[in-house]
């Protein structure tokens, strides 16, 4: 984590104790958040996470800004204070009220807190593992990006521990859902599957544009229902995310992983293409503090 962080309104050193316990949100991890990559002082694809936070917000009933200049202009204060023109930008809306543990001499609604990190580095592929019983499609939280992310990150950390790098999320049904902070993908010929949101994925911003905007000739990327058996017949697989764009799949626990990775590249290859546009045609001078 770099230095300085945002709290609402401002820039605080990152040690600073900044919330409570009486915040209901601050222990009950009832809140939203988004991850998104700072491109040359770039909010990369900003309007998607922001609408994405809201609906997330609507549904979780967490009180959120309700425009977007007001969270992106404080967004840029502080890649701007941090120097962090290209980096990884973490936001988080926390609910402040209600509950049964709320604390007394909360004021706000909600607490605005933020800080971005170096890009990390992902190496050139990814091993998953593979867990059962993981995602409840049916649920009707299914796909928000909420605070309470202690369960993604227990298998995240045993996955390391059995020498994996992520792992891929089954739902109750046995299909494939997502990774842990990923969404999948699986290719065969010119055709790319990635699984539908009724699987209980969560909708990537990067899987959103993969799906509407990235358009290669001859290459067809749609939504079907997939298992485990789709992705060791696949001719290749990959995940996708914010921090990672598009990177393959090398093993998955239990299968037999083709690495083909032709359509995966081009598919890559446009998606830079596509940042670098967006960058420029959003290109503006940092806030001042």
């Amino acid at each position: 984590m770099h230095p300085l962080l945002l709290h609402n309104d401002d820039i605080l050193d990152a040690a600073t104790k900044c919330l409570a316990p009486g915040q209901v949100g601050t222990l009950a991890g009832w809140g939203v958040f988004s991850t998104i990559r700072v491109c040359d002082g770039v909010l990369f694809a900003f309007e998607r996470h922001f609408a994405r936070m809201q609906k997330d917000a609507r549904l979780m009933h967490v009180p959120f800004p309700q425009e977007a200049d007001y969270l992106k202009s404080r967004l840029l204060r502080l890649v701007e204070a941090n120097g962090a023109r290209n980096a990884t930008l973490r936001v988080v809306v926390i609910r402040n009220k209600g509950g049964t543990f709320e604390g007394p001499g909360v004021g706000r609604d909600f607490d605005l807190v933020a800080f971005t990190a170096p890009v990390k580095e992902w190496g050139k592929g990814v091993r998953l593992g593979l867990i059962p019983q993981a995602r409840h499609a049916a649920c009707r939280f299914a796909g928000a990006k909420i605070l309470s992310w202690s369960g993604n990150l227990v298998w995240y950390e045993e996955a390391h521990q059995r020498g994996f790098d992520e792992v891929v999320l089954l739902n109750e049904r046995g299909e494939v859902s997502e990774c842990t902070s990923a969404n999948i993908f699986a290719a065969q010929g010119d055709v790319v599957w990635t699984p539908p949101l009724d699987s209980g994925c969560l909708p990537g911003v990067t899987r959103e544009l993969l799906l509407e905007e990235i358009h290669i000739p001859g290459v067809k990327v749609i939504e079907k229902t997939l298992r485990p058996a789709g992705l060791e017949a696949a001719d290749e697989v990959f995940i996708t995310s914010t921090t990672r764009n598009l990177l393959p799949v090398v093993e998955i626990e239990g299968l037999r992983v083709r690495h083909n990775d032709e359509v995966r590249f081009r598919l890559d290859t446009a998606f830079a293409r596509y940042v670098d546009a967006y960058v420029e045609a959003n290109r503006q001078p940092l806030v001042a503090r």
